[in-house]
């Protein structure tokens, strides 16, 4: 694995961990009543990387469950990321040495 493979596992590592608590902070803020993430911000994080713990979150958390726009939207965030991340290593083999 090249030294930019790590840095890019790295950063996934941690919008994966940010992804899934900001769908649990938030979560735990509605059954509190309190203050919320916007979901802007949600899907902010989805965006940037944190699609998988975003996903996961959504399911373990039972959250925004009930919306269209979550329900399809971060299903749909996580395959074009999936989709960039096999492009991206077939074209510069960041993860996987050339075969």
């Amino acid at each position: 694995m090249t030294r930019t493979g790590e840095l890019v596992l790295i950063y996934l590592a941690v919008m994966t961990l940010l992804g899934f608590g900001s769908m649990y902070l938030d979560k735990r803020k509605a059954k509190l009543h309190q203050w919320r993430i916007s979901e802007k911000v949600l899907f902010l994080i989805a965006i940037l990387g944190g699609s998988v713990g975003s996903n996961v979150g959504m399911r373990v958390c039972h959250h925004k469950t009930r919306h269209w726009y979550f329900v399809l939207g971060m299903p749909a965030i996580l395959l074009v990321q999936a989709g960039f991340l096999c492009l991206i290593q077939y074209k510069y083999q960041l993860f996987l040495g050339a075969s």
